[in-house]
């Protein structure tokens, strides 16, 4: 054998085996590269999907987020327009504040004037008195007879009688007493608050209380829940001394109070009064009845007389006939027929 076989041998089985292995990696690779190929497709397939989802995802997301936002914009236009009706309705109570402030202004400026404060409270009672009573039982600015005329005369039969009603406000003293900054200030009002209700009692005892024509009391109204409380509250001794004068101070509820008592007094004096009228209509019912009753008891005794006389008449009539019949049967014989034969 040569020498150079065996190298050369050994050469080409190393090739062979060489070009074998490369055949077999070659194969392995394309095996891993269809494998490659395979998992790419796989993975861009899935990609698509992803994207699709995503997609979809992203439409989803669009249309509820335009469904907040049109719901977002209803909300805010519907609170705009409640804010409006709400602004509207600020605007309205500006409005009325204002006109409200006018009137408390003209009210404030009417009780600093004693005339108008006057007439605010006689206009008060008026609305009382024609609320509760009937028109037949009061007068307004009644003149009593000694020549004093009164702001109201409830008409009451006696007892009691007449109450004469007459209207005060002494509005400056109180406030004057309420807005007194010192102790000093305050006493001072208060006594002159006092003097103000005691002259005004007397005037009332003096001019509204005659024997006789009106009751023995009298009604001083104050037209202010306020007055008359802090009147009853702080100076209950000028109270006293005012009922002792026979002067007693209402306000507007106490005097609604004693109106229902007054127009249940004259609702009783109403039906005693429709009592009597209906006791005389019974009573003048009576004697015309009796006078029937005669007259009745006459004209039977009429009727029997007449009745007598008809049976007189009809016996006379009986006799006459009779008589006349026996005539008829009596023969006499007639004169002027024998003349004549």
């Amino acid at each position: 054998m040569p020498e150079w076989l065996p190298p050369a041998v050994i050469a080409a089985a190393v090739l062979l085996a060489g070009l074998l292995l490369l055949a077999a990696r070659r194969g392995r690779q394309a095996e891993a590269f269809g494998r490659l190929a395979a998992t790419m497709e796989a993975m861009a397939a899935a990609q698509e999907r992803l994207a699709a989802r995503t997609e979809d995802r992203l439409r989803a997301q669009e249309r509820a987020l335009a469904e907040r936002l049109d719901a977002a914009a209803t909300r805010t236009q519907e609170t705009a327009g409640a804010i409006q009706q709400r602004l509207a309705v600020i605007d309205a109570a500006q409005a009325n504040i204002a006109a409200l402030g006018g009137q408390v202004t003209s009210l404030a400026a009417m009780l600093g004037n004693k005339q108008a404060r006057g007439a605010l409270g006689e206009v008060q009672l008026r609305e009382l008195v024609a609320d509760r009573l009937p028109a037949e039982g009061f007068r307004w600015q009644h003149t009593l007879s000694n020549g004093t005329r009164c702001d109201c005369l409830v008409l009451l039969p006696f007892p009691p009688g007449p109450i004469a009603v007459d209207s005060k406000f002494p509005l400056e003293a109180w406030a004057a007493w309420q807005d007194a900054p010192s102790q000093s200030t305050r006493d001072l009002a208060r006594r002159r608050f006092a003097q103000d209700v005691r002259r005004h009692v007397g005037d009332i005892a003096r001019k509204y209380l005659i024997a006789g024509e009106t009751a023995e009391g009298a009604l001083m109204f104050v037209p202010s829940e306020a007055v008359h409380a802090t009147l009853h509250a702080e100076l209950p001794d000028l109270v006293a001394e005012a009922a002792r004068l026979h002067v007693h101070i209402v306000g507007p509820s106490t005097l609604w109070a004693v109106l229902n008592t007054m127009r249940g007094l004259l609702r009783d004096a109403r039906l005693q009064a429709e009592a009597r009228r209906i006791r005389a209509e019974v009573e003048k019912l009576a004697e015309e009845t009796a006078r029937l009753e005669r007259r009745v008891a006459a004209l039977r005794t009429h009727h029997a007389a007449m009745g007598q006389d008809m049976r007189e008449i009809e016996t006379s009539a009986e006799k006459i006939a009779r008589r006349g019949e026996a005539i008829r049967a009596l023969d006499i014989p007639d004169e002027t027929r024998s003349a004549a034969e």
